[in-house]
């Protein structure tokens, strides 16, 4: 298993107002831009930026990061040997397959596995 990209969460009222200034800062446009549920988000350089109204927000505000990996299914195995607990079990999204788990230090990151067309876009183009 692989660590393929870690984003730093960053949440927003509205993404459209958040994005011009994450644009200059990092000299990038969004490389990926999908909703979930009532979430609009969009990853720009290494920040996913994650909007909505913030009752929504709250429901995905307990990972202080989105780690893309290479295979779910081994990390699963990985974490399991650490003892983590998986807190939202595997789940299809817009960009492919996630899931949360808090680290036995009580760390919780969201662990995402993109579908194969992500992978080569963005990480492999």
């Amino acid at each position: 298993m692989t660590i393929l990209k870690t984003y730093a969460r960053l949440w927003a009222d509205d993404l459209d107002q958040a994005l011009p200034l994450l644009e200059e800062l990092t000299g990038e446009q969004p490389h990926l831009r999908t909703a979930f549920e009532e979430i609009a988000l969009a990853a720009i350089g290494n920040f996913l930026v994650i909007a909505g109204p913030a009752e929504e927000r709250a429901r995905y505000a307990h990972a202080s990061a989105t780690v893309v990996v290479d295979d779910l299914g081994a990390l699963q195995a990985t974490l399991k040997r650490a003892d983590a607990t998986i807190t939202t079990p595997e789940t299809a999204g817009p960009t492919g397959r996630f899931l949360y788990a808090r680290h036995a230090d009580g760390v919780e990151i969201e662990y995402v596995e993109w579908t194969p067309e992500l992978v080569r876009r963005i990480i492999r183009p």
